[in-house]
């Protein structure tokens, strides 16, 4: 079989899973029964990382109960020819292609990219709605958002592949009408960037009201170089969390944590972490979001591969289960699916 000949566009942010070394923790699941919807996660095939629809459906087939996943975009299948402003919708007929197998039955009982989220450049202004249209089109009916990460830090150690890409990008005029082609279009917008961005996105809800925004990783706490306070961090990236919750539109994924971002070290131990040893790590974290968010605001999310790097699919969803434990079966219920089927209108069942 011919491998992939595309170039990895590894981050640096993430370390490379390893399923020899994750396979020396294994763990009961906590709660098998709830209803989980993962609504953040990737597929791939470049630079020798594969993962694609087999490998996804494998790691689901641990334990939880996924009933359904949200595909997010990842530069993964662009097209090769044709107009560079429509090369991403490439990446929608991929995802929707992976979901149309995942509904023959073939691939287990979850549905696999019920929800799809693209990317489209939205500094292409007004011209952004060409593109979205494409995309929509190309969805079958599961094309939902779009994410352009902002993600950038002047500090390359930090940054890693985004250190290049432009500064203030979510207060570039150009980009606010791309932006504005949205809402009209009923489409939301995932948001990917580091903790001192937050208010940048803040002032971008606020001046879009009507556009539904998800923050990704909450909110991208750094733990790396300059960051490496961890103490010192958490202060500012709280109050920038207590301020982006005061936004209605606004909700937040729960979860990213196992990126070597937050300054972890999980992948550099002879053996992976226990569900017990990632809750503690990530609690202030989720607890904060939650609190600012509130439940019926907030959903867990796998964040696979990248955070596959530090545990595997069995211990995340177990270690969100021990950080959900405080709250009633409906906040856990909006925490762990219901959250996510609302905000990305998927249609289950």
């Amino acid at each position: 079989m011919m491998a992939s000949t595309l170039p990895t566009t590894r981050s640096g942010l993430y370390a490379d899973p390893r399923e020899d070394w994750l396979a020396q923790h294994t763990e009961e699941i906590i709660d098998p029964a709830r209803p989980i919807v993962d609504p953040h996660h990737h597929l791939w095939d470049r630079g020798g990382q594969r993962y694609l629809i087999e490998e996804i459906t494998a790691d689901i087939a641990s334990g939880h109960n996924i009933v359904a996943t949200v595909y997010v975009e990842a530069r993964s299948m662009y097209r090769a020819r044709g107009p560079e402003a429509l090369r991403p919708v490439g990446e929608i007929e991929f995802a929707n292609g992976a979901a149309a197998m995942s509904a023959s039955g073939g691939y287990g009982p979850a549905a696999i990219c019920a929800g799809i989220v693209g990317h489209a450049n939205l500094l292409l202004g007004e011209g952004a709605r060409d593109v979205l249209e494409a995309e929509i089109a190309a969805g079958g009916g599961r094309f939902r958002g779009i994410r352009h990460s902002s993600a950038w830090d002047a500090d390359a150690d930090v940054a890693g592949m985004y250190a290049t890409r432009p500064k203030g990008l979510l207060l570039d005029p150009t980009f606010r009408k791309g932006f504005a082609c949205l809402a009209p279009l009923a489409l939301s917008f995932d948001a990917w960037l580091f903790h001192p961005q937050i208010g940048e996105l803040t002032d971008l809800a606020r001046a879009f009201p009507q556009t539904r925004i998800v923050l990704d990783h909450c909110g991208g706490p750094v733990g790396l170089g300059g960051y490496a306070n961890r103490e010192e961090v958490f202060k500012v990236w709280k109050a920038a969390i207590l301020e982006i919750a005061k936004c209605p539109n606004v909700v937040v994924k729960l979860g990213g944590l196992a990126m070597r971002l937050l300054g972890y070290d999980f992948h550099e131990r002879p053996r992976p972490p226990s569900s017990k040893e990632a809750a503690e790590a990530w609690r202030p974290y989720i607890e904060t979001c939650i609190d600012a968010f509130g439940p019926e605001r907030g959903m867990f999310e796998s964040n696979f591969p990248p955070d596959k790097g530090q545990c595997s699919y069995q211990v995340i969803f177990n270690a969100f289960k021990r950080l959900a434990a405080q709250y009633s079966d409906a906040e856990k219920t909006a925490l762990f699916s219901k959250t996510a089927t609302d905000f990305y209108r998927l249609k289950l069942g």
